[in-house]
């Protein structure tokens, strides 16, 4: 089966909708520790929303890091409760893979979520992406790849990007809050090791389509060259 990139930060695979870290509960997590940013729940949803009622997949899977802290505490309970109300009806079924922000998830089986360690899907493999599974062709998270670009005056921003190969499948984060990890310097998940990262295509979701910049690898010599000596 032949995966197909939303420019929504997901995957459509067959009749299966893939997205990954969402981080719920981000928000609360920083506030605990005397940090305050605007809550982006809402905003989160419409686009779950969004790409859901726009490709009307049969289920929807989130590929790990479903919600934000290591330790579950009750306003983080409230806001993955907001988050499946609001999905009721939309799709017939929804798994998550489990990554590793989600201890203390189980309970969510409860609201006839599926709770799993990893998935099989038209030959691909779904796991989180933070430690190396036995497998073929992978779909993961937990990198939030993403590439910084700059322009002729040095003004940067950073943008997130999927990495794109044969055997490997990397999502950008869902989040709003994960301004993601610029993989033309550095790499966290060990799959980009395994499969050699810079053979991905690096695809940046913009305004409704996705620009390819090609392989990752080109990608850092032709930056480095802009960059000089």
């Amino acid at each position: 089966m032949k995966p197909r990139p939303v420019p929504e930060k997901a995957v459509l695979l067959g009749r299966d909708l893939v997205i990954a870290d969402l981080h719920i509960g981000f928000e609360t997590s920083l506030a605990r520790e005397g940090n305050y940013v605007p809550n982006l729940l809402e905003q989160l949803i419409r686009k779950v929303l969004a790409v859901v009622r726009s490709e009307r997949p049969k289920r929807l899977i989130i590929d790990g890091d479903l919600k934000h802290s290591f330790v579950p505490f009750r306003q983080e309970r409230e806001e993955l409760g907001r988050f499946f109300d609001a999905l009721e009806g939309e799709v017939d079924e929804i798994i998550v893979v489990r990554g590793n922000h989600d201890p203390g998830i189980l309970w969510l089986r409860e609201r006839g979520v599926e709770i799993v360690e990893g998935l099989e899907v038209g030959g691909w493999t779904l796991v989180h992406g933070h430690r190396l599974e036995e497998g073929e062709r992978f779909i993961i998270g937990h990198e939030h790849p993403a590439i910084r670009l700059r322009d002729e005056v040095g003004a940067s921003v950073k943008v997130p990007a999927f990495l794109w190969g044969e055997r490997l499948i990397v999502l950008p984060a869902f989040s709003p809050w994960a301004y993601g990890n610029d993989v033309t310097r550095e790499i966290v998940s060990p799959f980009l090791r395994k499969f050699d990262g810079s053979r991905l295509r690096v695809l940046v979701p913009a305004e409704g389509e996705l620009l390819d910049f090609g392989e990752l690898g080109k990608l850092k010599m032709a930056l480095r060259e802009l960059s000089g000596p």
